[in-house]
């Protein structure tokens, strides 16, 4: 299959299937911009951040937080809203708490952000005061969760299913396996971490993983049964919630640019606001027989790093097939000028100036000779 792009931004396609067993053809498209200054637009940055082809990490896959998703989920029904950054201090001033912010229209999300400390385990279970910093990083490392594996008996080892790559959570109070462990470095804004065994919501801006709640609950099922019927289709109770990196508090319906952003605390300058760029992406499925799907792409993903001084954002359009992807010759992302059109209806190839034309006429010679 050919993918003709006409946008400048990066473009690719694969395969993907919707739970019924049929295929689809996905087509994702991104752009990364530069985070302007106050009053101005975003600009396409000159380092483009590629298509992730597979899930990245902050450490070991499996044991830390995820950092990027895949770029190619088969659908997302509603925008995915991340960022990777760190809390700043207010004026670079060591502080023990600082509150970060995001907002992305009407979507809203603060936490609390504290510097390194330990349990402290005496005759009670308590804190320890945290240490000052003026930049922490931010992720779900750092958030409320872990594995309780500390004692020997590997039988009562648990995991935080919320967030089993976090720390602080110790299932078991015993004094001297919790004592000098670390904190998290997170937590909501009015529920401030005070046990190792409670039940608290990790707070961070990244994805998710995927075998993690509560996204694992949309995954299926995947059982003898499936393995000796269903196999290789999706379990009948996968839902494509599922391909949502975001925690729900982080997701929204489609942007359509426009919307503005606000980041607090998560820059060198205390807060950050501009504009999403309004770009419309067509893209068109040429068909064998000469028919045609036309639809635009969504925006289903945004990823903000102010660290970087950069956004990305990712457009994906998908298309049901019939069979197979060889019925679709040819994909186009992007608008095409008539000429190009009008040469297309009639077998032609287009040449968008004589200079392009004698360039073709000099290879197809040079092949010849």
């Amino acid at each position: 299959m050919e993918l003709l792009n006409s946008t400048g931004m990066l473009a690719g396609y694969t395969m993907g299937m919707k739970p019924d067993g049929r295929e689809l053809l996905v087509v994702a498209i991104k752009a990364t911009f530069t985070i302007p200054k106050s009053g101005e637009k975003p600009q396409l940055a000159e380092q483009q951040s590629p298509l992730i082809m597979a899930d990245t990490f902050t450490g070991e896959p499996g044991y830390s937080a995820p950092f990027y998703e895949v770029d190619y989920s088969p659908i997302k029904h509603r925008c995915d809203v991340l960022l990777n950054g760190s809390a700043h201090a207010p004026q670079g001033r060591p502080v023990r708490m600082v509150q970060v912010g995001m907002r992305v229209g009407t979507l809203v999300k603060t936490f609390n952000v504290v510097g390194d400390r330990c349990w402290n385990a005496g005759v009670v279970i308590t804190p320890e005061p945290p240490a000052e910093f003026t930049v922490l990083p931010i992720s779900y490392d750092k958030a409320f969760g872990g594995l309780d594996n500390f004692h020997d008996d590997k039988n009562k080892h648990s995991a935080y299913m919320l967030n089993p790559v976090g720390k602080g959570y110790h299932q078991r109070l015993a004094s001297e396996l919790v004592d000098g462990t670390p904190m998290p470095n997170t937590e909501e804004v009015n529920r401030p971490v005070q046990a190792p065994n409670g039940d608290y919501k990790p707070m961070a801006f990244g994805p998710l993983g995927r075998g993690w709640s509560p996204r694992l609950q949309y995954a299926g099922t995947y059982d003898q049964d499936w393995i000796d019927n269903i196999f290789p289709f999706l379990p009948v109770d996968f839902q494509e919630a599922y391909y949502q990196a975001a925690p729900e508090d982080q997701q929204m319906p489609y942007l359509k640019g426009g919307e503005e952003v606000v980041l607090i605390n998560l820059s060198p300058e205390g807060r950050i606001a501009f504009t999403l760029p309004v770009i419309e992406m067509p893209v068109v499925f040429f068909r064998k027989k000469g028919e045609r799907h036309e639809t635009f792409a969504v925006i289903d993903t945004l990823v903000i790093e102010p660290d970087k001084g950069t956004f990305s954002l990712t457009w994906r359009a998908n298309l049901p097939l019939k069979k197979n992807m060889f019925e679709i010759p040819q994909v186009l992302v992007g608008k095409m000028s008539a000429g190009w059109w009008r040469a297309r209806e009639l077998g032609k190839t287009y040449y968008p100036s004589l200079a392009h034309l004698v360039e073709a006429n000099k290879s197809e010679a040079g092949e010849d000779g």
